[in-house]
């Protein structure tokens, strides 16, 4: 059972998993890993592309962490913040959360503009890859942060992505100085984006907050700067409102 679990909680840091390497990560044998990532797929748990193939989330997970997200009362909380921060700035404003090593969009309002970032609700993506992952990252103790990247592997998705551990620390250095994350079309191509943590009582991070617009808005004087006393007052807000719900 409590393989069963650790499966479950890689494939949800990670995205994908081979057999080998979870029969290396879990210090089992190849044929133990095997067997469970097998009854994993057959309750849905996780799919497999093809046969020998990684392993990657499967529906019933996808289903609970939905499920989760619709009982998550920040997202109730942050709403009407989100709806004022699309208005003041005019573009695509999403809130986001921390899972394992990814971040997870758990609710969005998108710009009134015809040119503008869609909404990306329930979309999971590499922390690191994004403004709001690298926001929450940032904030996180260094022993937490050791502990979801022991391995120091990072994966890239556009030829902007930070794939070095040496060059995220420095980032993540710069974002504790600086109060805010960019993201430079390194989740996306042509998508940029600017980002703040949103902390909880004991200013853990608990979520974060970001302005995402098309790379070609962001010509003009880095126009994501402008956008951070919005960001920061909003979080603010955020923070004031979960407190009064206690």
């Amino acid at each position: 059972m409590d393989n069963a679990l650790r499966l479950l909680e890689l494939i949800g840091e990670q995205q994908t998993l081979r057999v080998s390497e979870a029969a290396d990560l879990l210090g089992v044998a190849r044929s133990t890993a095997h067997r469970l990532l097998s009854a994993l797929r057959r309750r849905g748990f996780v799919l497999q592309d093809k046969p020998n193939g990684v392993y990657r989330p499967g529906p019933v997970l996808n289903e609970i962490g939905l499920a989760a997200i619709g009982r998550i009362d920040i997202r109730t909380v942050a709403r009407p913040v989100l709806e004022e921060l699309t208005e003041q700035t005019q573009e695509t404003v999403s809130l986001t959360l921390l899972e394992g090593r990814n971040v997870r969009f758990v609710d969005c309002v998108e710009s009134p503009r015809t040119v503008r970032v869609g909404d990306r609700t329930g979309v999971v993506m590499p922390a690191h890859c994004t403004a709001a992952g690298k926001a929450i990252l940032a904030a996180l103790p260094a022993f937490e942060l050791e502990r979801r990247y022991r391995d120091r592997v990072l994966s890239g998705r556009t030829a902007s992505s930070i794939t070095t551990w040496d060059r995220l620390e420095t980032e993540l250095r710069l974002i504790r100085a600086h109060g805010y994350a960019l993201n430079e079309e390194e989740g996306e191509e042509g998508i940029c984006a600017v980002a703040v943590a949103v902390r909880d009582l004991t200013d853990a991070p608990l979520a974060a907050l970001a302005v995402v617009l098309p790379a070609a808005r962001t010509v003009q004087a880095d126009v994501r700067r402008e956008f951070v006393p919005h960001l920061q007052r909003a979080a603010e807000s955020v923070q004031q409102l979960l407190r009064a719900r206690l």
